[in-house]
């Protein structure tokens, strides 16, 4: 018969395991790796998970769960700075910098917005670029960098790594930034947005440059390379041509094969882009095979951690998207149907929504029936072809454009925009998968890691409270990206305060504003968003290399550089 005593600690030791929450260490305690792998699949609910994972099991018995599925270990709130539902720029900018920031604010402090802000602002620090972790890892230990994704690369997550601006549409001052930032690997999309002088420092400075070169980018044996596929972003998974385009997990694990080169480590960022696109789009088949894509790029990454002893993994999202569930009311008696009934229907389809539009459009008419029986395994209704020819974008309808209406279609098909919209609308209304929105949502985001010594970011996590662990994975606090910001993007009105400067205006529609600062024997020319400064007397300049890019902000009439610049003038 056990003792008061020994019935009193069972107790205890029974209420403890009920009210304390997993363990989640703090970042002081984490222990500090070689290389970091941060995977983020863009805009991706829970709900969406869910569905991938089914729709593996279902065509593939043998696969149950996801590779991320043993590591999973918590959630995040992501947010912007005023605002609980925030969109890739700033939430991203917050795992990366520590701070949230404004709606299209790229790895800048936001504006002060003081009846909504979630954490304090200060006023006096908007527009300020801020540091990245990876720019930190750059700058303090000699670090390789990585970026590999599936949209164009001047877009904002992959930006938010390493670029600043307030406006994430801003690519032409993106672009150059990511250039000149001394990454690398990037693989990704976006062949036609790299600036010819973007590129000839890239090549100038030993980097191999690819664009829609599957074979090029194969056989490169360098250890600094841009590869770069599509006009603006990749295709989606299944619609892409394998003899085109890698895939993703491809274009991760030869980044990681370049970046594991350097001895002093690496830090790596794979964005399952378009999984974000889908969700927008409301296309479920696009959605789920795309998160697949990025799983099976999870998978290469812990693979290769697991292997290598050395390296930690962080797998989340930026943010949810779409309000995606797994039952909606319209299918009566949605709980109690089977896996076939319920995934089948989604198991058919060989195309996205955008690649099937891309087969119709290219098509006649008469062929409509086929390509849907084809590749999405439907037989159209006559209710369905009369709702398909009278879509707006569908560019070989029989009916003229101006004598399309909605009269007599069902209101949930009928589309009076694009043609990949009509066919997500079609998509859905063949299974039981509901939307809300085509837009983010705010609800909390899984969060998947591995940590060779098992110091794992478990519990709930804010996306201030991730930063701090990616920090603290290489070494350093949250504190020192602020030391580091005050070092390397200062005010240039603060750097060359005992000197004169001049900002030359830009001469057309698309230059840009330049900086010149005279010191008593010497002439300073900076221009903005690169890393290269010149000094000198007229006709005996010569260019400075610098650790960091430059910043100009028009909001301000601002370059943002480095302290260190003043030095070049005594």
């Amino acid at each position: 018969m056990k003792s008061k005593i020994q019935r009193s600690v069972a107790l205890l030791l029974m209420l403890a395991f009920v009210v304390m929450p997993a363990y989640c260490v703090e970042a002081k305690d984490v222990k500090p790796v070689k290389n970091v792998i941060l995977l983020i699949p863009d805009g991706t609910s829970l709900a969406t998970v869910s569905i991938a994972r089914w729709l593996q099991w279902y065509n593939h018995p043998e696969l149950p769960k996801l590779n991320i599925d043993p590591y999973l270990c918590g959630t995040v709130r992501t947010h912007s700075s005023n605002a609980p539902i925030g969109d890739s720029a700033p939430t991203t900018s917050c795992y990366m910098t520590g701070y949230p920031s404004l709606t299209g604010y790229v790895s800048t402090y936001p504006v002060s917005d003081p009846d909504n802000d979630i954490y304090p602002v200060d006023p006096a620090r908007a527009y300020q670029p801020v540091t990245t972790v990876l720019e930190a890892g750059k700058i303090l230990h000699g670090k390789a960098a990585g970026l590999v994704f599936t949209c164009e690369f001047p877009h904002a997550t992959p930006a938010d790594c390493s670029a600043h601006s307030y406006n994430r549409s801003k690519y032409e001052w993106i672009a150059p930034q990511m250039a000149h930032n001394d990454l690398s690997v990037v693989i990704g999309g976006g062949a036609s947005l790299l600036p010819e002088e973007s590129e000839a420092y890239l090549k100038a400075n030993g980097y191999s440059v690819y664009k829609d070169n599957l074979q090029g980018m194969r056989n490169d044996n360098s250890n600094k390379m841009w590869a770069l596929y599509g006009e603006k972003d990749m295709d989606y998974d299944i619609d892409r041509n394998p003899a085109e385009q890698p895939s993703i997990e491809e274009m991760t694990r030869i980044a990681i094969e370049k970046l594991s080169k350097n001895d002093s480590g690496f830090f790596l960022m794979v964005e399952g882009s378009k999984v974000d696109w889908a969700a927008h789009a409301n296309d479920p088949v696009a959605m789920a095979t795309d998160f697949l894509a990025f799983d099976r790029a999870c998978g290469a990454a812990i693979e290769f951690a697991i292997r290598n002893g050395e390296t930690a993994v962080v797998i989340v999202p930026d943010h949810g998207n779409s309000g995606v569930s797994l039952g909606v009311d319209r299918c009566p008696g949605y709980d109690k149907l089977t896996k076939d009934q319920l995934f089948h229907a989604l198991s058919q389809f060989r195309l996205t929504s955008s690649g099937l539009a891309g087969k119709l459009n290219s098509q006649p008419a008469s062929e409509a029936r086929n390509i849907f029986r084809e590749y999405a395994g439907i037989e159209l209704s006559d209710a369905d072809l009369k709702a398909l020819y009278n879509c707006k974008g569908y560019e070989n309808s029989p009916i003229p454009e101006s004598e399309r209406s909605s009269e007599g279609i069902e209101a949930s098909l009928y589309s009076s925009g694009s043609l990949p919209d009509f066919i997500s609308r079609l998509i859905t209304s063949k299974t039981c998968i509901g939307f809300t929105t085509h837009g983010h949502t705010g609800e909390e985001v899984f969060l998947a890691a591995y940590h060779p010594e098992g110091t794992l970011p478990a519990g709930m996590n804010t996306n201030i409270e991730l930063n701090a662990y990616l920090c603290a994975l290489f070494g350093f606090n949250r504190d020192l990206l602020d030391e580091l910001t005050g070092q390397y993007f200062v005010r240039h009105t603060d750097v060359f305060k005992d000197y004169k400067y001049e900002i030359v205006a830009a001469t057309d529609r698309d230059s840009l504003p330049s900086l010149v600062v005279k010191g008593k024997k010497k002439q300073l020319h900076v221009k903005p968003f690169t890393n290269i400064a010149t000094v000198g007397k007229t006709g005996k300049e010569e260019d400075i290399r610098l650790k960091s890019v430059v910043i100009y902000v028009d909001k301000n009439n601002t370059f943002y550089l480095p302290s260190e610049l003043e030095k070049y003038l005594h």
